[in-house]
């Protein structure tokens, strides 16, 4: 009868859901282990990014990646969003801002805005970032106060300093607990699969 159906369905869906949440991890399919890097102290995952990237974009637009990483991740797991220097013209000026907006807590705010304004190459200076910020709810005075401040060049140092470390060279590039690397080209092709293959690499590789 339709319950029953339905019941077999469900179970069916519940027994699928978890062999592909389950699915053994290949290092150099889905993961790379990062060569000569500790595990890091406490569980985190941080993703490099730039404003620039047209991959980066589709990332936190589209396919909402970020996003559901940031809402599957265990208890007392850290996600962390960093920006690169080595993409577009005001690259620089950008991972400050980025820095300003990780000090005072405006990601949410800024982050698309950005992203629309850098892949126009709308950005000809650090006025036209701020003026993203002012457009976006956050004060001049808040901005000016803190894009040279103590906490954000410390952040941007941090930034720099990781994409170092880890020797970022393409972006969007994701790496779980300071040991291992999300390999993008192992992973499926079509939208929908490659989306939840991304999350549960990451969920997988924090269990490792």
């Amino acid at each position: 009868d339709y319950k029953m159906k339905k019941w077999l369905f469900l179970a069916f869906a519940a027994a699928f859901s978890l062999s592909v949440q389950a699915q053994e991890l290949t290092e150099n399919k889905e993961y790379v282990v990062v060569e000569g890097q500790q595990r890091s102290a406490q569980p985190e995952v941080i993703e490099f990014f730039s404003f620039y990237c047209p991959h980066c974009y589709s990332f936190e637009a589209q396919y909402h990646i970020p996003q559901k990483i940031a809402e599957s991740l265990p208890e007392g797991t850290s996600f962390k969003q960093y920006h690169v220097d080595f993409l577009g013209p005001q690259s620089e000026n950008l991972t400050r801002a980025w820095a300003l907006a990780l000090a005072i807590n405006a990601e949410e705010k800024v982050k698309i805005p950005l992203f629309k304004a850098a892949q126009t190459n709308a950005l000809k200076s650090m006025d036209d970032i701020r003026q993203i910020f002012i457009d976006n709810g956050i004060s001049a005075e808040q901005f000016d106060g803190g894009i040279n401040s103590f906490a954000v060049n410390g952040l941007v140092t941090k930034q720099q300093n990781l994409v170092k470390k880890y020797q970022v060279r393409g972006v969007p590039d994701f790496y779980v607990n300071g040991k291992y690397r999300v390999n993008m080209e192992g992973l499926a092709h079509d939208e929908n699969h490659f989306i939840d293959e991304y999350v549960q690499t990451v969920k997988g590789l924090l269990q490792k």
